[in-house]
């Protein structure tokens, strides 16, 4: 098997093994990135000098026999929304288009702690806001599937680079669904963990009561393996939650006895491609046969989901983005009579339409007389969003639902219609708004030979839960070794 082909949990194995160097692995990823990456756009910086550094490094333990972590040496990729010190982190804006960061992200220290091979960094809608990867400023990332489609978003890039085997796994964010949308379109897996059980300190903030790390990878106990590396508690970030972390991998069981999975009609709507329902539909077939208890279950308030996300998310993104002004760091325009024409041009340069929409939705519904109608009221749905999924868990130990209402769509096909591109994240907002753990995995291929996702869902801290059953489902079927045709 050719070396990009390989999980992560593979190629650690070869390297434990010595059958493979942390060099091979590295020399095989950047020569992949340099043949691909000009058609796919998935990377925004390519740090090969640093990767071959790191690579030889890991080799040098190898050779003096020293205990390796779990991801020594393996290629990784990283949204370009994660600070990594000395590494320029754009967010794939104008206006942060020089920004090198002075320290990293706990989440990519951690990997870095456990001695990963950094190939770059990926692309992205900008400042994680879309659906398609097409609002970044630099390039449109493509879907290796069809490079006439796009990958999703917002962790376009990170999807693209993990499915195409530019990279062994990848960090990507997910506020309102840019990890499993993404995911879903491109057939790996992606996690977006409960909020709170992976630090989000050094990650450029887009809505901070929604927005959360997660790991994209090839496979379900490469997934587990990652966010071993990432969970955990840290004092830097407020809301980063305080308990022990269990060791993923122990979850992964191939049967489902005495698991009940709940579908929620809400979730098996009209508008959705029915190529889509067929092979969600088949996945709980496959559970069945595995020993699963299938339940119908109600989820009252879902109708309710993206209009309450596009009044929170913009709220607190107009917020969030008051800090890029042209004083301290980023873009500033030149030559202003004034510090105030030095704020609008700078901002009006440096920030994207999609970006620009959503900092003026969000601040109109901020503003005096119309706080308590929108952003106050939008919260109050909220409560009962997370209250709906509090009580299917009463009577169920997962949900199992669409990922995407559709399989990847052509670039430029939504790009003018903001609403057709906000209801693609139909399925996977609520999961944001409620907090909780969810993840895409492959369940089919359409006709056209595109990946379709389903979404796992469980309650808070209920990560275990869904390992099990996406390990369960995974090994049951053949959708996760499908390649796309490269």
């Amino acid at each position: 098997m050719e070396l990009h082909h390989l999980t992560l949990a593979e190629a650690a194995e070869k390297l434990a093994k010595k059958e493979v160097s942390s060099t091979d692995l590295t020399q095989a990823t950047l020569q992949r990135i340099a043949e691909l990456d000009p058609k796919l756009e998935s990377y925004l910086t390519v740090t090969a000098d640093l990767a071959l550094e790191k690579a030889k490094e890991v080799d040098e333990k190898i050779a003096k026999g020293e205990k390796l972590k779990p991801l020594a040496g393996i290629p990784f990729s990283l949204k370009d929304i994660i600070l990594t010190k000395g590494i320029r982190t754009t967010c794939a804006s104008k206006i942060l288009h020089n920004f090198i960061p002075p320290y990293s992200a706990t989440s990519a220290q951690k990997l870095f702690d456990q001695d990963i091979v950094l190939t770059g960094k990926v692309n992205m809608d900008e400042f994680a806001m879309g659906s398609s990867t097409e609002s970044s400023h630099f390039k449109k990332t493509k879907n290796p599937w069809d490079l006439s489609r796009t990958p999703g978003g917002s962790s376009g890039g990170s999807a693209s680079s993990v499915s195409a085997g530019l990279c062994y796994a990848t960090l990507g964010t997910d506020t309102g669904g840019s990890i499993r949308q993404p995911a879903a379109l491109t057939g790996i897996v992606g996690l977006k963990p409960t909020y709170g059980r992976v630090s989000r300190f050094g990650v450029i903030a887009f809505a901070s009561s929604l927005d959360q790390v997660g790991p994209m990878t090839k496979d379900v106990r490469d997934c587990a393996i990652v966010l071993n590396a990432i969970a955990g508690h840290d004092s830097r970030d407020s809301t980063s939650f305080k308990a022990e972390v269990p060791d993923y991998t122990q979850s992964l069981k191939k049967d489902c006895k005495g698991l009940k999975i709940g579908v929620a009609k809400e979730y098996f709507i009209e508008g959705t491609d029915p190529e889509v329902d067929v092979a969600v539909k088949k996945a709980l077939e496959t559970y069945k046969a595995l020993g699963a208890e299938i339940r119908e279950v109600s989820l009252p308030h879902t109708e309710y989901a993206v209009p309450t996300y596009y009044i929170l998310a913009p709220a607190e993104a107009s917020s969030n983005l008051a800090r890029y002004d042209g004083v301290r760091y980023g873009h500033r325009s030149e030559n202003p009579k004034d510090l105030y024409e030095l704020y609008v041009k700078s901002r009006s340069e440096g920030f994207g339409p999609e970006v620009k929409r959503r900092i003026m939705l969000g601040t109109y519904v901020l503003s005096a007389g119309y706080y308590d109608a929108y952003y106050l009221k939008a919260q109050q749905v909220r409560t009962l969003i997370r209250r709906d999924f509090e009580n299917a868990f009463k009577e169920v130990d997962l949900l199992v639902t669409p990922t995407s209402p559709f399989p990847a769509f052509k670039i430029g096909e939504k790009a003018d219609d903001p609403i057709q591109m906000y209801l693609s994240d139909i399925f996977t907002i609520n999961v944001n708004l409620a907090g909780l753990p969810g993840m895409s995995l492959p369940c089919g291929i359409s006709r056209d030979g595109l990946p379709i996702g389903m979404q796992l869902i469980a309650g808070h801290f209920q990560e275990e839960k869904i390992f099990h059953a996406a390990y369960a489902y995974e090994q049951a079927s053949e959708w996760h070794r499908k390649r796309p045709p490269l």
